[in-house]
């Protein structure tokens, strides 16, 4: 697991442009599925058929792409302006190591800030290196797309930081879920999704494509452990999170007890999740042709949406257990 992790958050796929994450995932199920193809939105669908013929077609979504900072102007000193592409949070954002698909890297700054003015994505820039417009223009154009540079590192013994951890990370778990899922009486379709980060838009086209009975989107959540942090009842470490409730889906009960019990199946510790901002895929296949039972089984993570997000590699582990004993069973 930590290998894949390491691959697929050193890959570059900001919201619109997860090509390379798709070409590298595709090489890791090659022979592993009976069937890839991609859709016009640049999702990933991935299947193995099921044994029975009253099988249900049952569909997992982690998203492969991440946020990122797109290139809106440049000034006449060199520095570039940006916008974002998905929930960049500002106060994780100075000073920041970031580089671009072709290679040039940068720093993400802020300006001095006027009195009374306020922090926002107009206060910040990316130096490259540039004395001018013109210069910077030749090393990246206009609606380039910037990401965190990619530095994944260990922390204690079971647990990895990085930027894209949301959610490479449930893509990894994917991944494995596939390369290891023997025949069950399912079909099994695997979605590594794409343009999550900016309205869940193709889980959306990839749920109404492969008409599927169950919807179960694999994604991170944030963590309650941290001092002075919101409430919330997720501890790193202490198992994947079945998802009750956000403000994009509320989940199946039959769904969420059929996943509780395979936890319990399995002998893994899980968590029970109640996220109060926020969605996933899920809130997306809810809604797609006549709508379908749907929940959401969660990582937890810390620092999400920053440069180092934080991820424990037991709870990758345990879900991927409760994930083969809820097909199994």
């Amino acid at each position: 697991m930590e290998e894949l992790i390491r691959k697929l958050t050193a890959a570059y796929g900001p919201s619109g442009r997860e090509g390379e994450v798709a070409d590298l995932i595709e090489s890791l199920l090659k022979g592993k599925v009976d069937s890839i193809r991609r859709d016009a939105l640049g999702n990933l669908i991935c299947e193995k058929k099921g044994t029975a013929k009253d099988g249900r077609r049952i569909m997992f979504s982690a998203h492969m792409d991440q946020i990122g900072l797109i290139v809106t102007h440049a000034e006449k000193e060199g520095y570039l302006r940006v916008s974002n592409v998905g929930g960049i949070f500002i106060a994780n954002s100075r000073m920041r190591h970031v580089r671009f698909q072709n290679g040039v890297h940068g720093v993400l700054v802020e300006q001095p800030l006027k009195p009374g003015e306020t922090s926002s994505m107009r206060t910040y820039y990316i130096d490259i290196g540039a004395n001018s417009a013109d210069e910077a223009l030749r090393k990246v154009q206009l609606g380039d797309v910037a990401i965190y540079a990619e530095e994944c590192f260990t922390l204690g013994e079971r647990r990895l930081a990085a930027p894209a951890m949301d959610d490479r990370c449930a893509c990894a778990l994917l991944v494995s879920l596939m390369q290891a899922l023997p025949p069950c009486k399912d079909t099994v379709i695997a979605v590594f999704s794409t343009q999550e980060e900016v309205g869940c838009r193709g889980g959306k086209t990839a749920a109404y494509s492969v008409e599927p009975d169950v919807g179960i989107a694999l994604d991170v959540t944030l963590c309650g452990d941290q001092p002075e942090d919101r409430k919330l009842a997720i501890n790193l470490g202490e198992g994947p999170a079945v998802k009750i409730m956000d403000m994009l889906s509320i989940s199946n009960p039959e769904l969420v007890q059929a996943l509780l019990a395979a936890a319990k199946r399995a002998k893994i510790p899980c968590q029970r999740e109640v996220l109060p901002f926020g969605g996933t895929d899920a809130g997306a296949m809810q809604l797609t042709r006549g709508g379908m039972p749907v929940c959401t089984l969660s990582i937890p993570s810390r620092n999400v949406h920053s440069s180092c997000e934080i991820v424990d590699l037991n709870d990758l582990e345990n879900a991927q257990k409760l994930l083969l004993a809820y097909l199994k069973g």
